[in-house]
């Protein structure tokens, strides 16, 4: 009988140098008694990922027509439906613990440079009721928040991610409660980040949610250095309109969209540096001074304006159409009716 090998034999290598099935049956050892070890289906649940497209589904089948025997050594009569369910149950209450270990060991396994991480989070929607009363407390819980689709009309689940500069590996993941607020969620994952990276200093890069007096003073605290760019609420249109670009510093970088224009078709950007402060309404908390950096882009003033001049010609177009307006005091003249000729 043929069966497929793809990159079968690569995911099984990668799983071994990480050792995902160490790692999940030192936290979930599985029964003396089990043909499987809940470590060996996850690595097979996860070599299904990586080459089936349709993942999790008729897994058995799945390892009959490709060489999981023969490459894994297991059977794939053993990945039953309640196998494969049994053993995500148990990892579910670890999954933080084994995501860390396991990111850990690829960043050590592999010489990773985590030396400047990104963070973000992302929602995704579901269809159907799911009532909260029927959902287990110990986990994410499935309910309505802000998302990022702008389906307002569904309930949601969030996830964050976390991802280095040296490939765009993600190294670290995080599953949220639909509700659960993105600018919250900032700290706890700088504090997974530094454990992650052990005594490697790390640059940590994330959206304006983290410009908050709270994340930034736990960042200080923690010695975390950080970029973000500011929230645009809360700098007024004045203080840009004021900014002389002339005096700003030309920056020598070409983006890599403009690479293989001619110079005087590239975009060009110029650089102020100011301060940015952040306080609270409590006199007891100190004020936060932060080095901040104005960027100014010759292609992004050029769509900007461009966007302002078609707002404007779709206003006046629309004050052109309005009707005349009635001045006060006039009525429509009568129509004279005319004698009928005799």
């Amino acid at each position: 009988m043929t069966r497929r090998l793809g990159a079968l034999p690569v995911a099984a290598e990668f799983l071994r140098r990480l050792d995902v099935a160490g790692t999940v049956d030192a936290l979930c050892p599985s029964a003396p008694s089990a043909h499987l070890t809940h470590g060996q289906v996850i690595e097979t649940l996860v070599a299904n990922r990586l080459t089936s497209p349709m993942p999790l589904y008729r897994v058995g089948d799945w390892a009959r027509t490709w060489a999981v025997e023969e490459v894994c050594g297991i059977e794939p009569d053993l990945l039953n439906d309640d196998r494969l369910a049994r053993a995500l149950d148990a990892i579910a209450p670890h999954l933080e613990m084994l995501a860390g270990t396991v990111g850990a060991r690829a960043i050590a396994e592999f010489g990773i440079d985590c030396s400047r991480l990104h963070w973000d989070m992302t929602s995704m929607s579901v269809h159907g009721a799911y009532p909260e009363a029927g959902q287990d407390e110990d986990f994410p819980v499935i309910k309505f928040g802000h998302p990022k689709d702008r389906r307002v009309d569904l309930k949601q689940v969030q996830a964050g991610i976390a991802a280095c500069a040296d490939g765009g590996l993600p190294v670290h993941a995080k599953v949220f409660d639909g509700g659960a607020v993105e600018v919250s969620q900032i700290v706890g994952a700088m504090r997974d980040l530094r454990q992650l990276a052990g005594e490697q200093e790390f640059l940590m890069v994330a959206d304006s949610k983290l410009v908050s007096y709270t994340n930034i003073s736990a960042l200080l605290k923690a010695k975390v250095p950080f970029i973000a760019p500011v929230p645009a609420a809360r700098i007024s249109d004045g203080f840009y309109v004021s900014l002389e670009v002339d005096l700003a510093t030309v920056v020598d970088w070409v983006p890599i969209r403009d690479a293989q224009k001619d110079s005087d078709q590239r975009e060009s950007y110029r650089v102020l540096e100011d301060v940015h402060v952040i306080s609270t309404r409590r006199k007891s908390d100190p004020v936060l001074r932060l080095r901040r950096v104005l960027v100014h882009s010759t292609g992004n003033a050029a769509g900007q304006q461009a966007a302002r001049d078609k707002r404007l010609a779709k206003a006046a177009e629309e004050l052109d159409n309005l009707p005349a307006p009635r001045v006060a005091g006039t009525t429509r003249p009568r129509r004279r009716s005319r004698p009928a000729p005799g």
